[in-house]
């Protein structure tokens, strides 16, 4: 890299650190001003009435915009950055994983430990219980085997209980696993996972943040990093959870962001038991009892033959399309190019990109379902056919 080209990188990383220290600002309305500048330097340089411009940018944020000075603070996440030896990824990297970038509000910059191709492995999550029990215990640790018997990564999040287990089990095993902290790359929390989280990036495996370095895992961080969890994931399995808590939460994301969703069945008197249980008589997840369950509803989103994933190679490969046999016109045709060009996508980014009102999108939605050329799925999700 030409020393000018890295001063560019520096000057973009800086950038974004700052602001993502913006107060409230959350990465998607900061996503929006990125796409309204040229080069992110100029958000800085730009005057309040022209940042109040842009949606959701109110008088607050942009005025935090203008008056930011904290630079210093910049420097020291650089500094601190660079000694912890984590890597800086941008969105529009090449490492970003691409999963992840296409969800409603992908972070901004992601500090990395270990080998950041793993990001791009095709994974399932595998998440529960800070406090699972022995059946808890057990069942994460045989679909984590299962899992990563067949060529996916495990991703989690390095919590106590369902999490450990899973990440444990992929390592025992020597297989890729991915860990999404709630707190700086350099405050590994819980610290009992400190053992874990150097073997992970001994066999290759990630670590994983969007938290700056020095970032306690306060208690607000955990429902933030839980989208990351299952926006890297092709679905995401419930082990044990109870009704509410973080297992829940991220159920929820995965939903909204076209994931599937797994649940080990529990007894119905075992209190640990009933969110997995709930989802399922929902009609939120799927019950499973082995991994051929998985499997086969991964088969409705993904061609199994060209992913590949009981050969353990793990390259993701999006299922022969049938539309085009069918020759749709006009807006049917825009629609069915996009879902070609992206598939799942969430109705209102269909509607920001084909510029079609939502009415109208919401009826050609529906005409092109009976028609057989696209299937709806969860959280307002749509997928070709």
């Amino acid at each position: 890299m030409s020393r000018k080209n890295s001063e560019i990188l520096q000057g973009e990383l800086e950038t974004h650190i700052a602001l993502s220290l913006i107060p409230n600002a959350g990465a998607q309305r900061i996503s929006t001003l990125l796409k309204g500048f040229d080069s992110p330097g100029e958000i800085f340089r730009a005057s309040a009435e022209h940042l109040m411009r842009f949606p959701g940018i109110g008088k607050g944020i942009a005025e935090q915009i203008v008056s930011f000075r904290d630079w210093d603070e910049v420097k020291r996440i650089m500094e601190r950055s660079e000694s912890t030896g984590a890597k800086m990824i941008l969105r529009s990297d090449d490492d970003y994983p691409e999963r992840l970038r296409h969800i409603f509000d992908p972070p901004l910059l992601l500090w990395s430990l270990g080998n950041p191709e793993v990001l791009n492995h095709p994974g399932i999550a595998v998440i529960g219980t800070r406090k699972p029990g022995r059946y808890g215990a057990k069942m994460a640790g045989e679909f984590t085997e299962a899992i990563s018997e067949t060529g996916l990564s495990i991703v989690s999040g390095l919590a106590y209980g369902i999490d450990t287990i899973a990440h444990h089990k992929a390592v025992n095993l020597e297989k890729p696993t991915v860990g999404v902290l709630g707190s700086g790359i350099d405050w590994i929390y819980p610290a009992s996972n400190k053992t874990l989280v150097r073997q992970m990036i001994d066999q290759g495996s990630a670590v994983i943040t969007e938290f700056p370095p020095g970032t306690k895992p306060d208690a607000g961080n955990f429902p933030v990093r839980n989208r990351i969890v299952s926006g890297l994931s092709l679905g995401v399995l419930i082990v044990e959870s109870a009704e509410t808590g973080g297992s829940m939460i991220t159920a929820k994301l995965a939903l909204d962001q076209g994931r599937e969703v797994f649940a080990v069945p529990h007894d119905i008197l075992n209190e640990k038991g009933r969110g997995g249980n709930g989802l399922i008589k929902r009609g939120q997840a799927k019950l499973v009892q082995n991994m051929t369950d998985i499997i086969e509803e991964l088969q409705l989103m993904y061609d199994l033959q060209a992913l590949q994933i009981s050969k353990g190679t793990g390259t993701i490969s999006k299922k022969e399309s049938a539309w085009k046999s069918k020759n749709p016109e006009g807006n049917a045709l825009v629609i069915c190019k996009l879902l070609e060009e992206e598939s799942p996508m969430h109705i209102d980014k269909l509607a920001e990109k084909s510029q079609i009102p939502m009415h109208s999108l919401m009826s050609l939605l529906l005409q092109l379902e009976l028609d057989g050329l696209l299937e709806p799925k969860s959280g307002r999700m749509f997928t070709i056919c």
